[in-house]
């Protein structure tokens, strides 16, 4: 493994922890974050072109393409507000800790598997297990991008909070509305 990947995957593993150090392992230039993108983004892209190869077509493109607005809303919407509040210069450091910390929410979601099985197996019920155990990864992720937020951007606790809400019902609503405008339409 390269210094780089090492310093990425220790950074994760940081941030995971809600730790300040993993925010400086990952760099704050154009090119970091591009990297930092790059990942999130071939997945998707991977999977549109074999949809599109397997017949899928338009729906495989329409899925692409609303993964792709799901991905890029959040540096859009958080650059707005880090420029409204002055804090453009900070921008970049972020938007690369958020994108790689998108991955600490896979870190996350294992960790649930593994909550929902023993609470399962104690006696609560699947249906109950699988709730906790999706409540508990939707709360860490929240608390995960405040965290990224207030430290990236070194903004006070509210003002992360309100980017936090931006971002979440912004990017919702981008990825949400041609989807819902189609059914008006329908209807």
């Amino acid at each position: 493994m390269n210094e780089r990947a090492g310093r990425v995957l220790l950074g994760i593993l940081q941030l995971a922890l809600l730790r300040t150090e993993g925010l400086g392992q990952f760099g704050d230039s154009p090119k970091a974050f591009l990297n930092s993108l790059a990942p999130l983004i071939a997945f998707p892209l991977a999977g549109g072109v074999l949809g599109i190869m397997s017949g899928a077509g338009l729906d495989a493109v329409a899925a692409l393409l609303g993964t792709l607005v799901a991905l890029l809303a959040p540096p859009v919407l958080s650059e707005m507000l880090a420029r409204l509040w002055g804090r453009e210069r900070e921008w970049l450091r972020y938007a690369t800790a958020f994108n790689w910390s998108r991955w600490a929410m896979l870190l996350a979601l294992v960790a649930s598997l593994a909550l929902m099985s023993v609470l399962a197996t104690a006696g609560l019920g699947s249906r109950a297990a699988v709730t906790v155990g999706l409540l508990a990864v939707a709360t860490y992720g929240v608390v995960l991008e405040w965290f990224v937020a207030r430290v990236g951007l070194r903004l006070v606790w509210w003002r992360a909070a309100v980017l936090v809400f931006v971002v979440e019902v912004g990017a919702a609503l981008l990825f949400l509305a041609p989807r819902l405008l189609a059914g008006l339409q329908e209807g």
